[in-house]
């Protein structure tokens, strides 16, 4: 197995997801990550033509906590100006890597060429990463799906020419864009990337538990495995790897990770107090309410009785009615679900 990055010691990682992988999603599962144990830590996907005139650091997309390390803004683009300007003003943030969206597969990016549509075109995706790694010295890495042919040697020619143009890593969701989040992640496209690229693959897709992590390890071979929304409601699927790796437990939690389902619904109701209050602390109200309302939406289907907990959040105006409405439904025992139907 390749070496993920000289800084990340751990093999899982937050997944960037538009709405979700803000500062407050960060901390809430950065809380459950093992003592001493380093990975990489993402951005809410930043446009390089806003990040050219936005003041980073101040919005809500790029609000982050002074100690945050291991950040890895992920970016979109393909023209060289916007991006120069987006890494340095990234790498004055904090940044410690720069991701590369090669994977958003919404129309908007098939019609002005960025995202999943650079896929379609595997020199000029090359080139974008080149213009990336000119203009900064951190390292850079691409997440792209399996591209909209599903051909398995287009998908190596286009990511060996990302290796060659300099990409550190890249991650792969093995699935072709008009997929979205439906069907199965083919893992084994990722086995196949792993073995033929010089650089490390990190898998990404279909991953809903502990177990899940270390059978995409175990079957792909890959240098680390990236987690989407299952990380919403799971954010201790990070305790649960670090402990069966023989890790130190998280910071201020002791014995071991919940594995029972009404262990886990009991500790999901912890975790939503801690990021309501975390919303509290960075956001305005406005903003803290539409971002939990989406958090609840996208975790509660991990719930047995999520939908109620949602028909409840929902009508919620503040996060004092939303903390009661947490109170009031977690008064009782909830048990979790490992598995879902929703696709990462």
């Amino acid at each position: 197995m390749k070496t993920w990055s000289e800084d990340v010691n751990f093999p899982v990682a937050l997944a960037p997801m538009v709405g979700l992988s803000h500062v407050a999603l960060r901390l809430l599962v950065r809380r459950y990550l093992p003592s001493g144990a380093t990975t990489h830590w993402p951005t809410e996907m930043l446009s390089s033509w806003r990040l050219e005139r936005e003041d980073v650091g101040a919005t809500p997309e790029t609000f982050r906590r002074a100690d945050e390390d291991g950040l890895c803004p992920q970016i979109l683009g393909n023209q060289e100006k916007p991006i120069k300007v987006s890494v340095e003003r990234l790498k004055d943030w904090g940044a410690a890597a720069i991701d590369i969206n090669m994977g958003c597969p919404v129309r908007k990016a098939l019609k002005h060429n960025y995202g999943v549509a650079l896929m379609g075109d595997a020199d000029y995706a090359a080139q974008v990463v080149d213009m990336t790694v000119r203009n900064t010295k951190l390292p850079v890495s691409v997440k792209l799906r399996a591209g909209m042919q599903n051909d398995r040697e287009y998908l190596l020619k286009f990511s060996q020419g990302l290796a060659e143009a300099g990409a550190a890593w890249v991650t792969l969701h093995p699935r072709v864009a008009a997929d979205k989040r439906r069907g199965r992640a083919d893992w084994d496209q990722i086995a196949f990337l792993e073995k033929e690229l010089p650089i490390p693959v990190i898998g990404n897709g279909d991953v809903q538990t502990c177990d899940d992590v270390f059978q995409m390890i175990e079957s792909t071979n890959c240098s680390g495995v990236m987690v989407g929304r299952a990380l919403t409601a799971r954010p201790w699927l990070m305790w649960q790897v670090g402990k069966r790796l023989g890790m130190q437990n998280p910071v201020g939690f002791e014995g071991d990770p919940p594995t029972t389902p009404y262990e886990e619904g009991a500790e999901y109701g912890h975790a939503l107090k801690y990021f309501i209050e975390t919303l509290r602390e960075y956001f305005t109200e406005e903003d803290a309410m539409k971002r939990l309302k989406f958090y609840v939406r996208v975790s509660q289907v991990w719930l047995e009785f999520g939908h109620s907990l949602w028909a409840s959040m929902s009508k919620c105006q503040t996060l004092d009615q939303a903390r009661d409405a947490a109170q009031s439904f977690f008064s009782v025992p909830q048990k979790m679900t490992s598995k879902t139907q929703l696709r990462e």
